[in-house]
């Protein structure tokens, strides 16, 4: 299906810009930091900026700064990662980029930790063989970084803030350029009309039953590019975070127990006390996730339990509230005092490997679309993302998409048509229980679409999937919750096409078969 909407639809009014970006996490902000002044920019959140995972991240952005580190070993550690998947060219841009892309975030009063001296801060994490992660406000380094640059987007003249702003779809002119997108904001549905349109939207959690993204990551900047004729790439490579704070009910958003605390000497434990990562990989805990994610599950399987322990009871009770000052009082307001309690943890949903391909300027395969951050597949993380690499990339790569589209725009677009509106189909009204059918998608998804996979599940959970999504096209429900479910429904098929295709077992992917 083309178009997530029918024909019957009002469109309220057009707005123009030269620029638009879809998202105002990380990745977004610091795209719209690096358009041209003199260029028109309208950058569209969903809800709120504090509702995206780019705010909720803790552990903090990698890059090789410190004395004994050096892009070169960096852009190793993401090579093994990545599982011999990776797009060397885009990871050797990563490593060696990423140094001068801190230096810009410090300039622009990123509050990054430092010590006494004033020296920077810089902690480990998992499958980095060097510290090398910055870390800001303890353990809160996606917020100060979004707000900081927040602040300084507020303060551009050339950029157009809109909130509330919900992408419908890419629309596409008879070249199959882009010639604008359907947003449905203030109740209405609008046209952005532009040349140049940035999928910044982040993640797809709300696809499975649990997960560490917040409630608005239903995958609505990826959908819409597919719906568009985007390419995808590795959209069977799902991150799960190995410790996700475990709680009776396993649905909806979990809290996410970063990983800086493995790096500061937090051990896994399982249901009777005994370490297990050092049989499991040389790093021991602060092996990659995909790893420690399955070695947690096969504990629980082993075990019987629905978790395992996280163990950072080493270290004394002031130093964890000054460096972990988030994880410490969310832990505690579960009845849990880290300093004198084992943190119980299990595997829950946090990242999407895979996404809208590009290349490494963020362009894909259809003229002025772009895409960066999480949405993107720029072939940075290959079949495993290395811990703090995500926040680099949104930088790196935000910044290179938005160096390109100026160039580009310097050297002219064609003009656009004004009596020129994109051909909608009809399609009849229904009405659809909207909860029903998303509780369904979760659970196959929980079920089949896990950090354990098997032919036969994988088989039995798409062919549904796609009995639902028929029913969702048969018609058209006007609310955001009807195009949300479409968009979660064709994220989750193409989960599940691309795990079926991978009949191997390599990096986030593995098949118990």
């Amino acid at each position: 299906m083309r178009y997530a909407v029918s024909n019957s639809i009002e469109i309220a009014e057009i707005l123009d810009f030269d620029v638009a970006i879809v998202g105002t996490g990380l990745a977004g902000l610091y795209a719209a930091m690096h358009i041209a002044p003199e260029r028109s920019c309208c950058i569209m959140t969903k809800e709120r900026l504090d509702l995206s995972s780019s705010w909720l991240a803790q552990g903090g952005i990698a890059a090789a700064i410190a004395k004994d580190d050096a892009p070169g070993l960096h852009s190793a550690d993401t090579l093994i990662a990545g599982a011999g998947h990776c797009d060397e060219q885009a990871v050797q841009i990563l490593a060696q980029e990423g140094p001068g892309d801190i230096e810009t975030l410090r300039a622009y009063g990123v509050p990054f930790d430092q010590d006494e001296t004033g020296t920077l801060q810089i902690a480990r994490e998992g499958g980095h063989r060097r510290r090398r992660v910055l870390h800001a406000g303890g353990d809160a380094t996606g917020r100060e970084t979004v707000k900081a640059l927040s602040d300084l987007v507020a303060c551009r003249k050339n950029i157009t803030r809109m909130g509330r702003a919900f992408l419908v779809d890419v629309l596409l002119d008879e070249t199959g350029r882009v010639w604008g997108a359907l947003i449905h904001v203030q109740g209405a549905y609008r046209i952005l009309r532009t040349r140049m349109l940035i999928i910044a939207t982040g993640g797809i959690g709300q696809v499975y039953q649990t997960t560490t993204n917040p409630e608005v990551a239903t995958g609505d900047g990826i959908a819409a590019a597919i719906r568009a004729g985007a390419e995808t790439a590795g959209m069977e490579f799902v991150q799960f975070h190995p410790t996700g704070l475990w709680k009776q009910d396993q649905t909806g958003q979990a809290f996410l127990v970063s990983e800086t605390l493995r790096g500061e000497g937090a051990i896994l434990r399982n249901a009777a006390g005994v370490a297990f990562m050092e049989h499991a990989h040389e790093l021991k805990d602060l092996a990659p996730r995909d790893i420690v994610a399955r070695a947690i599950a096969g504990e629980m399987e082993r075990g019987g339990m629905g978790h395992v322990y996280l163990d950072i009871r080493h270290l004394d009770r002031d130093y964890l509230l000054r460096r972990f000052p988030t994880i410490f009082n969310q832990c505690l307001e579960a009845g849990i005092d880290i300093s004198q309690d084992m943190i119980p943890v299990s595997p829950v949903q946090h990242y999407i490997i895979g996404g809208i391909k590009t290349d490494i300027h963020g362009l894909t395969n259809i003229p002025g679309l772009y895409a960066c951050g999480e949405a993107a597949s720029t072939g940075v993380h290959g079949a495993n993302r290395l811990a703090a690499n995500s926040m680099l990339e949104c930088v790196v790569f935000g910044r290179r998409v938005a160096s390109e589209i100026n160039e580009v725009l310097d050297n002219g677009v064609p003009d656009q048509r004004d009596d020129y509106v994109p051909p909608i189909p009809a399609r009849p009204a229904i009405h659809i229980d909207e909860s029903a059918y998303r509780r369904r998608v979760q659970e196959l998804m929980h079920q089949y679409g896990g950090v354990v996979r098997t032919g036969a599940g994988l088989e039995a959970a798409l062919s549904e999937i796609h009995t639902i999504r028929r029913e969702l096209e048969a018609g058209f429900d006007d609310r955001r919750v009807y195009i949300e479910l479409l968009n979660i429904t064709t994220i989750a098929q193409a989960i599940l096409e691309g795990a079926i295709a991978r009949t191997d077992s390599v990096g986030a992917h593995y098949r118990r078969d």
